[in-house]
Parts: structure tokens; C-alpha cells; sequence
């Protein structure tokens, strides 16, 4: 929920100091010398931390910062102030505050939220922020948290938690860009975001694709499947995956192609005849397509 300001709280406010909290915060010489390295100077975290049950939790920043600040609120409540705007933030709501904007946040007085939190920079944060918002407009998402995220999570502030060595320092940024591109693609948790119903609509198409690699589907076949019009169906398949769903399902064919070729002394006709082509040529064709050389090619080169 989202309205214009009106008026300031006068609760107690805390920044820190919450029963169970856990919080790091890089050297400012760390962060420097992680801004000057030629590996880790695209993405790298500043800050990272957890907060449960953070009853009176407030921030507020009149000057910019050069940092991204991302919350993941994964119980109770809380906001943020952004501009002229201020946003009521519920459970399993995740945010990402942008660089070089003054803001405030903080728990919600009767529900104080559970928080994630990292502060990031680098000279792709941005491009991660903007993948991240490319859903819409709002600067929040509904993302569950998963065992997966909180491992990855773990996993980065726990080597943390042994030092800034050469080594830690890359291990933790390098799984920042896995938990970075998990919430901008949701792809370890079923792709969980606001319109289930379509993500379920695309996976289930493309699990009968893959149950029926062995013969042709017709776009009338595939919408059927899951019960739309061929022209919702088309539409909201290319908009979730970027292909048509043919496309996508000669996609799949070839990379089985692939397997076929790389794994089994079989045939070029009869790997053309197990995915349902009873002409060799024209697979043949597909293949060149989508693969960039023949068949014949493909197998020839060495993989591995």
C-alpha cells in the first residue's frame, strides 16, 4: 500500500541492538579496496544483517549513500519513505532502496517486521536493481523466503564471520550474485512472484513439452493442455519466457538433439524420428538454426 506522507512518528527508535541480531559491516578500507578490484568491483555487499522482531526499528537518511540498500521483510510489518512517498510493506515483501536517494524505514509499531538486509554497490548494482523492477513499476515484491535464499544468505555472512582475506571476500560476493539474481529471477523457488497464475500456467506447458519431446505439439494442443485460448495462451507464455511457444518447444527438442548426439551413437535420422521428425532434412535444417552448424558438426566437436 502505497500514499504520501502526512506525518512523523514519535515511538521510540532503535537502529540496532534487537534480541537475536546478527549484523556486519565491511571496513571502509575493505570496501575500498573491493571497489578497486577488477573482479569484485561489479557487485559487492557493504553491509549485511538480520534483524528479528525489530520492535521500534527506524532508519532514516537525509543525505544519499552510494549503496543499494535491499530488505526482505519475512514476518510481521513495516515501511518505507521514498521521495514524496511512503509504502506499508507486509510479510514476504522485498525491496531495494536505490543509490544516491535520501529515505526512511522502519518496523510497524504493533507488528514489528523480521528483516534480511544487505547494503550493495558496484558497477552493476544498478543493472541488478533494474532487472529486479522490471516487473512494474513499485519498488516492492512479493517473494517468499525459501531454505535456498537463507542458505545463500547464511553462506554469505558466515565467511564473513571468518575475516576479509582475499579469499572469504570472494566467495561472499560471488554468492551475491547468486542470491541477487534468485530474487530478480525466482527461479529456485518455482519462480514465486505476483502472478502465480501465469508462472504455473508456463511451467506446466513447458513439463508437457518435455513429456512429449518424441512427438509434434500444435500450438492448439499446448493451449488445450492448460485449458486457454490459443491467443491468452500465446501472449502470456512469450511475455513470461520471451519466446513463442513453439519456438520454445523446438528449443527443447534441439537440446535433445544435443544430448542425443553428444551421448548415443544413434543416427541423424533416427535421432530426427525419436523427436517426432520423420524428415531428417528438415531437422537437419531446424538444428542449423538454432544451433549455429549442422548436426554432423556439432557431434564432430569436442565438448567437456
Amino acid at each position: 500500500m502505497e500514499h504520501n506522507i502526512s506525518h512523523r512518528s514519535t515511538e521510540p527508535r532503535k537502529g540496532r541492538g534487537f534480541a537475536g541480531q546478527k549484523m556486519i559491516v565491511l571496513p571502509q578500507k575493505v570496501s575500498d579496496n573491493l571497489r578497486q578490484n577488477s573482479l569484485l568491483k561489479t557487485l559487492y555487499l557493504t553491509h549485511i544483517g538480520y534483524f528479528p522482531n525489530a520492535r521500534y526499528h527506524y532508519r532514516e537518511r537525509n543525505e544519499s549513500i552510494d549503496e543499494y540498500v535491499l530488505i526482505h521483510c519475512v514476518d510481521g510489518k513495516g515501511w518505507y519513505e521514498l521521495g514524496y512517498r511512503r509504502v506499508e510493506v507486509e510479510p514476504n515483501s522485498l525491496f531495494i532502496l536505490p543509490a544516491g536517494e535520501p529515505h526512511r524505514y522502519g518496523a510497524d509499531s504493533t507488528s514489528p517486521w523480521s528483516i534480511y538486509w544487505i547494503h550493495f554497490a558496484g558497477t552493476k548494482a544498478k543493472t541488478f536493481t533494474e532487472a529486479f523492477h522490471s516487473s512494474g513499476p513499485e519498488a516492492h515484491r512479493i517473494i517468499p523466503q525459501t531454505r535456498h535464499r537463507i542458505k545463500v544468505f547464511d553462506e554469505m555472512y558466515g565467511v564473513l564471520e571468518r575475516g576479509y582475506s582475499s579469499d572469504n571476500l570472494g566467495y561472499a560476493n560471488t554468492c551475491l550474485w547468486h542470491y541477487l539474481g534468485d530474487l530478480c529471477f525466482s527461479v529456485s523457488s518455482g519462480r514465486l512472484q505476483n502472478n502465480n497464475a501465469g508462472i504455473d500456467l508456463v511451467e506446466d506447458s513447458i513439463s508437457f513439452m518435455n513429456q512429449n519431446l518424441h512427438r509434434p505439439l500444435s500450438l492448439q494442443e499446448l493451449a488445450k493442455h492448460v485449458h486457454y485460448s490459443v491467443s491468452y495462451f500465446s501472449s502470456l507464455f512469450k511475455k513470461e519466457t520471451g519466446y513463442s511457444p513453439i519456438d520454445y518447444f523446438i528449443h527443447l527438442k534441439m537440446q535433445k538433439a544435443c544430448q542425443y548426439l553428444d551421448l548415443t551413437t544413434l543416427n541423424i535420422y533416427e535421432i530426427a524420428g525419436t523427436l517426432g521428425y520423420t524428415d531428417s532434412h528438415y531437422f537437419s535444417r531446424l538444428f542449423h538454426k538454432i544451433m549455429g552448424m549442422s548436426p554432423t558438426e556439432y557431434r564432430s566437436q569436442q565438448k567437456g
